[in-house]
């Protein structure tokens, strides 16, 4: 089977999972490590968004690829690396702290853009994880709702890795539950946005609300 036709099977199979849920989830192909070729043969299958880990990897894709995709930064941001973010990229997911918000912030206001972002949730406090602890997420999401060149669109989470996805469901829900009184809190200030489910466990992630999955493996196979 050519690559095409791999791509596109694989895409197809995850999206008629996706459409279980009867209502608008997006799908972002994770590309980090993935050769332009792939991510174009993806979009000629349908796909739009893709997201990358890594800033200058991704910036040498964005000119080589189609300019109508949308690309997700995913991976854990250096405060170095946000000068080249501005107008690049749809959503940033991985936010953890007030210091980086200010940041992003600074550079996207001398560029006249709006960044739009997600609080990376630390559910589980993993030392080897980037992300914020539930105990902090309120005062976070309040100081930078007083930066007026970002718009918090809702949260993302990675929780740990366990063979039976079923384990996962407690970090989802609880993720869940974390949006809910944020919003409860914040009303329209905070969007509703809960990126959650990778390509091992997004099947619970959707059946715990999930609004953004962001699945590589299932797509592209293993990375060399």
């Amino acid at each position: 089977m050519c690559l095409k036709d791999t791509i596109k099977k694989k895409l197809e199979r995850i999206q008629n999972q996706i459409e279980k849920a009867q209502r608008k989830v997006e799908l972002v192909a994770v590309s980090k490590k993935i050769s332009t070729q792939a991510i174009n043969t993806a979009y000629e299958c349908g796909q739009k968004s893709f997201g990358e880990s890594y800033i200058q990897e991704a910036l040498e894709k964005i000119e080589a690829c189609p300019s109508d995709i949308s690309w997700h930064l995913i991976g854990r941001l250096q405060r170095n690396k946000i000068k080249y973010l501005p107008g690049k990229f749809k959503l940033i997911h991985s936010v953890d702290s007030l210091e980086l918000a200010e940041e992003i912030d600074k550079k996207f206001r001398e560029k006249n853009i709006v960044a739009h972002i997600l609080f990376q949730l630390n559910l589980a406090q993993e030392k080897t994880k980037a992300g914020v602890r539930e105990s902090e997420i309120f005062s976070l999401v309040r100081g930078t709702l007083l930066l007026p060149n970002i718009h918090v669109q809702g949260l993302m989470t990675v929780p740990p890795y366990f063979e039976n996805p079923e384990d996962v469901r407690p970090y989802f829900k609880k993720s869940r539950e974390i949006l809910s009184e944020l919003k409860k809190e914040f009303q329209d200030k905070i969007g509703s946005e809960l990126s959650m489910g990778m390509s091992h466990d997004f099947k619970i992630a959707i059946e715990e609300g999930a609004t953004i999955v962001r699945i590589g493996t299932a797509i592209f196979g293993e990375r060399q």
